[in-house]
């Protein structure tokens, strides 16, 4: 772990530090695009990632960024109660269009355009959560207080029940 260098990476830091986090994003050697890379990487538990899953709206083609726990299977039904549209597959060129991200590094702030985020109430569970930091190698530390205030988004129930 060293501190971020990747130009993505200090963007996403310099963002946090204007919603007055004072966190440090940090890079990886190895990749942290899957929760489970991740987790091992960072040391943590697989739900303590907050990964970033992204939808595309089938009627509005806008982005829903679902901000869900590493170990939480996303319902699509729920989300799309919730937006008030079904949804569908965002493709590797949709998620950098609608984030600037590519996927495995898509990060809960400074998405490229307007997206509806949902966030997994799940992520609650928890004094500290990890996020993207915008590339496959680097995330940042937050409490889930944090991510509410810093996305705008609530807290909801989008988990797949088994």
């Amino acid at each position: 772990m060293k501190p971020a260098q990747h130009p993505t990476a200090l963007r996403v830091q310099a963002l946090l530090h204007e919603t007055g986090q004072a966190v440090q994003v940090v890079e990886f050697e190895q990749p942290t695009r899957t929760c489970a890379e991740a987790a091992a990487a960072i040391g943590c538990t697989v739900a303590e990632i907050a990964k970033s899953v992204v939808f595309r709206g089938k009627e509005s083609g806008q982005a829903m960024v679902v901000v869900a726990s590493g170990d939480n299977r996303v319902c699509e039904r729920k989300v799309a109660a919730l937006v008030g549209e079904k949804l569908g597959r965002a493709d590797a060129d949709f998620v950098r269009a609608a984030t600037g991200y590519v996927i495995g590094g898509v990060s809960p702030i400074g998405l490229a355009q307007p997206v509806t985020i949902v966030l997994d109430e799940d992520l609650q569970r928890f004094g500290k959560i990890w996020a993207a930091a915008g590339t496959p190698f680097s995330v940042f530390p937050l409490t889930p207080d944090e991510l509410a205030r810093i996305t705008g988004a609530d807290w909801t129930d989008i988990r797949q029940d088994a």
